[in-house]
């Protein structure tokens, strides 16, 4: 009976190690891709608090690798085009053109709100192609700014 507890004792003690490398490794993994991702888009710890809706220390907190919750990871890595496991979930490009595309609707939606205080309004046709203009110009001239908040 004894030799049978010290088998299980061991094979306990070797797959919990395991599953704690794998943990770890994982781990480090993904906030290796996070903050490759993080360098690859040119994004700040500021910007990602703000476009993630999570404060400057959580963050910060994550980056180094401290314990965050769930939400926390999925709201970075989710910003960042990737999954949990750090894998890619859209290209740069697209992660460029989503972004894009949603502040030039934000700032055309500031144009349309103002020119309708004044009776003004644009049609569809005309907004669409003011959207399609301003995210142009955020992709190839005002890059800088695309991930600003």
């Amino acid at each position: 009976m004894k030799s049978k507890f010290d088998f299980l004792a061991i094979y306990d003690i070797i797959l919990t190690t395991y599953l704690l490398k794998y943990i770890i490794m994982t781990r480090l993994e993904l906030l290796e891709r996070v903050q490759k991702r993080k360098k690859q888009i040119g994004l700040t710890i500021d910007n990602i608090a703000k476009l993630s809706r999570l404060g400057n220390r959580t963050v910060t907190r994550f980056l180094a690798g401290e314990d965050v919750k769930l939400s926390t990871v999925e709201s970075v890595t989710h910003l960042l085009g990737l999954d949990f496991a750090g894998n890619e979930t859209l290209s740069i490009n697209e992660l460029e053109q989503n972004r894009a595309k949603e502040k030039a609707i934000y700032m055309v939606s500031l144009v349309q709100d103002t020119s309708s205080l004044e009776q003004q309004g644009l049609n569809d046709e005309q907004l669409n192609l003011l959207v399609e203009q301003a995210k142009n110009s955020f992709l190839h001239q005002h890059q800088k700014s695309l991930w600003v908040n």
